[in-house]
């Protein structure tokens, strides 16, 4: 029988840390889940370590190596192996409590159905603390840019999407040289069909690594113009409000003139909000340039 959720984590020289998600994939409560390895042209002992769990043969999984794209080429390809009626991303250096596949799966069966996208649920640290707020506790569903543009929701949240629909958006697209490319994206287009099932619960726990993606956003500004302005389209095509659009706007010039595209105003999906944004964009752009800050703002 099939399970209903396949856990996936895209990883790449992970080998180090990889083993707490497997370790709590252990102690799962339900047996209801496959955990997929998307490894992203790993040349430490990922392999090895993969091998040796199969042996074991205590956690479903399945293992797929590719030459190494980044982080959204992993998820593109999990998202064509999929084949679970639910998935959940969980990286290479996260982990679950013991019971979040006996939540997502009890609470799906339980209210889930063709009329939502899934589900979201909250991250923590190590030590429990939520990262950044819970979600109102009186709604059952929101679309995701409400929960942070109305309910005032802040930090990383656990998404978990129904299969059919991460398989149909549009993959990440892959721009020569570039290895990133936020992972709203997909997010963004689910949004536009279906509102999230909210479940108040814990379904992982994150610890920012220094050579995680989160940890270094300025550098992938720098490294993946392309996939940031790519993006930064779609996000100004539907963000919730005027602020956000302008926002989104200013990230949009600053990703375009790293690119020396020329034709930013006429190709933007937005001209106005891009035209006032142009001055900030540019300023943004030298700070970009001039900095190595790191911070943990969120791209994705």
């Amino acid at each position: 029988m099939k399970p209903t959720l396949t856990i996936f984590t895209p990883t790449y020289n992970r080998a180090y840390t990889l083993h707490l998600c497997y370790e709590s994939l252990k102690r799962q409560t339900s047996k209801d889940f496959i955990w997929l390895i998307i490894d992203d042209g790993s040349t430490d002992n990922t392999r090895q370590l993969v091998e040796k769990w199969e042996s074991e043969n205590v956690v479903p999984l399945r293992y797929y190596f590719q030459q190494n794209q980044g982080m959204h080429g992993a998820h593109n390809i999990a998202y064509e192996l999929i084949d679970t009626e639910l998935n959940v991303c969980i990286d290479s250096d996260d982990y679950m409590p013991d019971d979040a596949v006996e939540k997502i799966t009890l609470y799906w069966k339980k209210f889930g159905g063709d009329n939502y996208a899934g589900m979201i649920g909250l991250d923590a640290s190590p030590d429990g603390k939520v990262i950044g707020t819970k979600m109102p506790k009186d709604i059952k569903e929101s679309r995701l840019s409400h929960l942070y543009a109305k309910y005032k929701v802040k930090g990383d949240k656990k998404l978990v999407y129904r299969s059919e629909l991460t398989r149909k958006t549009p993959p990440y697209p892959i721009f020569p040289g570039e290895k990133y490319c936020p992972l709203s994206y997909k997010y963004i287009l689910i949004d536009q069909e279906y509102p999230l099932l909210v479940l108040n619960e814990i379904l992982c726990y994150v610890e920012y690594l220094e050579d995680g993606s989160s940890m270094n956003i300025i550098k992938q500004y720098k490294k993946n113009p392309r996939s940031f302005s790519f993006f930064r389209k779609v996000a100004m095509r539907y963000a919730p409000s005027f602020k956000e659009r302008f926002r989104e706007s200013i990230h949009y010039v600053s990703s375009n003139i790293m690119i020396r595209n020329t034709k930013y105003l006429k190709e933007s999906p937005n001209k106005f909000t891009t035209l006032l944004a142009t001055p900030l964009g540019i300023a943004l752009y030298f700070y970009i340039l001039n900095t190595g800050k790191k911070t943990i703002l969120k791209s994705s």
